[in-house]
């Protein structure tokens, strides 16, 4: 299928790994489209893309539209290079009508859910905070609503205890197995086309920095998928003496303490032992402000943690 001229479209690390497998199997890919470069860290310094850097390590050329929708010199671009197919990945936008009738073997996603259970923006991290117990990928064919598109194939795994960067990067290798897989199907027109059933949908909204708070009056299996699920960006948190403290690896257990929830029962090598609505949860590891992420008995032998005090 080298004859095959692909145009691939995603941003972040999780596009890389298909990306990558379209060029290690020999596609002939003739354009990475990706977003923007931004800035980042404490001293903004302007920083590519994961697609970018992929692209230009491969020798890709890269475009970086700051728009899709209405940018006319953008898509005669497209039009100039004739993709028998765009490939896109977790890109960052909705593509307009006027780009996904371009290719005449359509646009493919690689989406992150079994659809169609959770369409949008963050599925991984919600699939663990619903606690599903599986979730996989879906080659879907792109149309104008969010993730609606008529699937073509799907691949599964268990979810288990990862947290969300976890099953974010075995989500990546199993889409991108998937695609090279499945490609051929698509070119030839032996690929199955599954229309989806809307009744079974569900909305996966992108994640808040302001839903990392936790709330103890939760069950603590609840309140440890919430903390996998926002791990390891941008983070449960919860306050500890007007500090913010952010709880980067926890186990739920399921004894009752007849505190309050939100109260530090105990405090040890262990973990920090906090009372939930029902359950316990023991919080092994933290990140307080302007330190790095360690283990609580690390962060024990320079500091301390007072029994009882309430956290919230």
């Amino acid at each position: 299928m080298e004859d095959l001229k692909v145009v691939f479209m995603g941003t972040p690390d999780f596009a890389v790994v298909p990306f990558n497998a379209l060029v290690k199997a020999g596609y002939d890919v003739r354009l990475a489209v990706t977003q923007p470069d931004s800035r980042k860290g404490r001293g903004k310094k302007i920083v590519p893309t994961p697609v970018k850097a992929a692209a230009e390590a491969a020798g890709v050329p890269v475009a970086q539209p700051a728009k899709v929708k209405g940018n006319e010199e953008f898509l005669s671009q497209l039009r100039d290079i004739a993709p028998d197919i765009i490939i896109v990945a977790a890109y960052g936008k909705i593509l307009p009508p006027d780009l996904l009738n371009i290719p005449r073997l359509g646009c493919v996603n690689i989406h992150a859910s079994l659809l169609p259970r959770f369409r949008g923006a963050a599925p991984v991290q919600r699939v663990i905070m619903e606690g599903d117990e599986k979730t996989g990928v879906t080659l879907m064919h792109m149309a104008e609503g969010l993730d609606t598109g008529d699937m073509i194939a799907s691949a599964s795994i268990d979810i288990g205890r990862k947290n969300a960067g976890q099953l974010f990067d075995e989500l990546a290798e199993l889409g991108a197995r998937l695609l090279i897989d499945t490609l051929p199907k698509i070119a030839d027109g032996s690929a199955d086309r599954i229309p989806q059933d809307d009744s079974l949908s569900c909305y996966a909204p992108m994640i808040e920095k302001s839903e990392g708070r936790i709330d103890f009056t939760r069950d603590a299996a609840y309140i440890d998928r919430h903390i996998r699920g926002m791990s390891p960006s941008p983070g449960a948190f919860t306050d500890y003496e007007g500090a913010r403290m952010k709880i980067k690896e926890a186990e739920p257990l399921d004894d009752d303490d007849s505190a309050a929830p939100g109260t530090i029962v105990s405090v040890g090598n262990e973990g920090i032992k906090v009372s939930c609505g029902s359950g316990s949860l023991l919080i092994t590891q933290i990140q307080m402000p302007g330190k790095k992420q360690m283990k609580v008995s690390d962060y024990l032998r320079g500091n301390s943690i007072e029994k009882g005090t309430v956290l919230g």
